[in-house]
């Protein structure tokens, strides 16, 4: 007789961004409060270097998710802009306010400010959060179809493997349309000897404008099943957006059945899209297959 193999229960977890307008400070909270009956794993938050300052951005919006929403919070950091002191600074403010997951970036260079210097990779960053703040879990981005500064996916595995070996606990994957490419990624990733739990990133394509903005600033593959569903709703925005969360739905289906770690949920900002997920594939995740957490 065969035995059933008990899985760990995958995760489910929440990306959301800090806007750049006062009305847009508004809307976030509403959003958040929408999603603090979803109970999340945990959420993230951006830190753009397009935006205001870190504390009035990144600080402010994980302080209201962990102190006020009391949901665990993972605070992005990308430090190409950073220098060692003003790191130090963010860390001390987060351990303050008792949040203490980061996810440590390298950050997008921006053509007309040259970086600081003091962090080149996001494995240096890594390295120095870990000695000055050991007590800290840091995670880190992953690219299923290749960081677009790396010259190959053997090198790309190879600067993954550094970050991890740094410290990093946890990898989350920038979001992808095919789930064959996150299949053949990770793979890869276990034969190089990362053994780190690896979150798929998923993000619902709700209208054109958004599908074609991501998808070119991403050079991120398009199935032939996506594009049919771009081509044939350009002009009808209800149907490419019903379309759209079905998609990223069967994607999540299909993940969390070959038993992933968990998904991250890309969410834009939009509660609907988080609801939606949640209310069609809750079962999923509390399944009575899996282990007690």
């Amino acid at each position: 007789m065969s035995e059933t193999i008990q899985q760990k229960r995958p995760t489910l977890s929440y990306e959301i961004f800090p806007p750049n307008t006062q009305v847009g400070d508004e809307k976030i909270i509403t959003v958040l409060d929408e999603l603090k009956s979803l109970k999340p794993e945990f959420i993230s938050v951006t830190c753009s270097n397009k935006q205001r300052n870190i504390e009035e951005t990144t600080i402010k919006l994980s302080n209201y998710v962990q102190n006020t929403l009391h949901i665990p919070t993972k605070a992005h950091l990308p430090a190409i802009y950073l220098s060692k002191e003003q790191v130090r600074s963010v860390i001390d403010q987060l351990d303050q306010l008792g949040i203490h997951k980061l996810l440590a970036l390298r950050g997008d260079i921006l053509e007309d400010l040259p970086p600081v210097g003091d962090f080149k990779y996001a494995s240096e960053l890594v390295h120095f959060v870990k000695d000055y703040a050991p007590h800290f879990q840091i995670s880190g981005a992953c690219y299923p179809e290749v960081h677009p500064d790396s010259p190959n996916q053997l090198q790309d595995i190879k600067f993954l493997k550094e970050k991890v070996d740094a410290g990093c606990e946890l990898l989350v994957t920038q979001f992808f349309l095919d789930n064959n490419v996150f299949y053949d990624f990770q793979e890869k990733c276990a034969l190089a000897g990362i053994d780190t739990p690896i979150l798929a990133g998923v993000m619902p394509i709700i209208n054109r404008n958004q599908a074609l903005r991501l998808l070119t600033s991403n050079a991120t593959a398009i199935p032939r099943k996506f594009k049919a569903i771009l081509d044939k709703y350009e002009h009808d925005p209800v149907a490419l957006r019903d379309a759209g969360l079905a998609y990223a739905l069967n994607q999540i289906v299909d993940l969390v059945t070959e038993g992933i770690s968990g998904i991250h949920l890309y969410t834009m900002n939009q509660s609907n899209t988080a609801l939606y997920i949640e209310n069609a594939a809750r079962s999923l995740f509390s399944s009575p297959i899996y282990e007690s957490q």
